[in-house]
């Protein structure tokens, strides 16, 4: 057996506001729930994006807990690519950059498909690319 699909991918933030406000105003992802200083889910097509305060989740669960969850994290910068058609990342780069963020990088693959990398206020690595720099 292999896994059919990946479900959620996670980020580790330090300002678990300024990341809600980036992913909500930002790149428009829809919130879907979240608890108050430790994290925040956000709807991404057919998945779901969790943001974890850094420090809230290397704690383990009190006993008891209804929801015992193990303790994760990580520390320094993480990277997440969103799928997108040719045509979504020029539009995409033109918003991210009247709304003031900086893309870092702009290219072709060398065997074909276009990326543009940016940064979340915690200054994970975000990219925009096109599905077929994987061969899909």
């Amino acid at each position: 057996m292999t896994p059919s699909a990946i479900l959620e991918s996670a980020l580790y933030v330090v300002d678990l506001a300024a990341a809600e406000s980036f992913y909500t105003r930002i790149l428009g992802l829809p919130r879907i729930a979240g608890v108050e200083g430790r994290h925040v889910f956000f709807r991404c097509g057919q998945g779901v994006l969790l943001l974890f305060n850094a420090g809230a989740t290397i704690e383990p669960p009190p006993p008891g807990a209804s929801l015992p969850v193990p303790p994760h994290g990580a520390s320094g910068e993480g990277h997440l690519c969103f799928s997108a058609t040719a045509d979504e990342i020029a539009r995409w780069k033109a918003l991210l950059e009247q709304k003031g963020v900086a893309i870092e990088a702009d290219f072709e693959w060398p065997a074909g498909g276009r990326s543009i990398y940016f940064r979340d206020p915690s200054g994970n690595s975000l990219e925009f690319a096109e599905p077929r720099i994987w061969g899909m």
